[in-house]
């Protein structure tokens, strides 16, 4: 890697650190559907016009079927189970639950891909649950009643994050990622635009809230993702995953400075221990 992208691969890491950030602040505000919506309509345009300038065809009547499944697994379910979770837990704990992802994507891909489950990566998986079972006990957060709802929900977006690499290696491999990066976030806002009618802001919208939900959208989901294709065309898909293990760490940063969360020692060993999972698998 060269210096350009060990720069790259720290700011995408602060940016994508600092969505978990954004979505705390504009999810209990906007809701978790409004939120989602928002995040990839916009993102999605943002992209369309961009690649239009500088004359990227993302094809879309040959690879729709690819858009629409990705859209769905990577997108609009991720997005909108973020989104609840983060009306009711620290932006941090998200962050570290989401480093469970590739522990997902190496049994899912054991599951579907037929690749070899070493004991690295089952010790990796056992760290993983391990590091989990420590952040899910309620001692060391203020009780709430959906404290439980929302681990489940940031776990099921994982679960939706590693089956993604199933869908791509089995179905879309062809597909360029420029066009997965606008296309399946277009695809994924038209599926969850029926859902906004029904799930209306629990608060009167604030400036602060839909700043927020800007940010999100331009430099989480726009910008990163430009960030993060770039880094896998120059440094290759492993050590583009490596982003995996600095977000947390920009999550927790960015949680003290701008929002005063702290976490209890019970939550910070469990993330630890994902994060040392997360090597184990991706090294495995």
């Amino acid at each position: 890697m060269q210096a350009a992208d060990y720069t790259r691969l720290v700011f995408l890491a602060a940016i994508w650190g600092g969505s978990f950030i954004f979505q705390r602040v504009a999810a209990p505000v906007l809701g978790a559907a409004l939120v989602a919506e928002g995040r990839l309509l916009i993102a999605g345009l943002m992209l369309a016009v961009w690649f239009r300038l500088i004359g990227f065809d993302p094809q879309w009547r040959r690879h729709a079927r690819q858009y629409i499944a990705i859209g769905l697994v990577n997108m609009a379910l991720p997005s909108l189970l973020y989104g609840f979770a983060l009306m009711h837990i620290p932006a941090a704990l998200a962050a570290i639950l989401n480093s469970t992802s590739p522990m997902f994507g190496a049994l899912f891909a054991a599951l579907f891909l037929g690749e070899r489950l070493t004991a690295r990566k089952l010790l990796g998986c056992a760290a993983g649950a391990c590091g989990v079972a420590l952040i899910a006990q309620l001692g060391g957060f203020t009780s709430t009643p959906m404290f439980a709802a929302a681990i489940a929900a940031c776990l099921a977006a994982c679960v939706c994050y590693g089956y993604t690499g199933v869908v791509v290696r089995k179905y879309a491999a062809q597909t360029p990622s420029r066009g997965i990066a606008v296309g399946s976030q277009l695809t994924g806002a038209a599926m969850l635009l029926p859902l906004l009618p029904f799930s209306p802001p629990p608060a009167e919208p604030t400036a602060l809230a839909l700043t927020n939900l800007l940010a999100l959208a331009l430099l989480g989901n726009a910008l990163g993702m430009v960030l993060y294709f770039r880094l896998i065309a120059d440094a290759g898909a492993t050590r583009a995953l490596t982003v995996t293990y600095l977000m947390p760490l920009f999550a927790v940063l960015w949680g003290m400075l701008f929002l005063g969360e702290s976490l209890p020692p019970s939550a910070l060993a469990g993330g630890a221990l994902i994060l040392a999972g997360t090597v184990l698998v991706t090294r495995g």
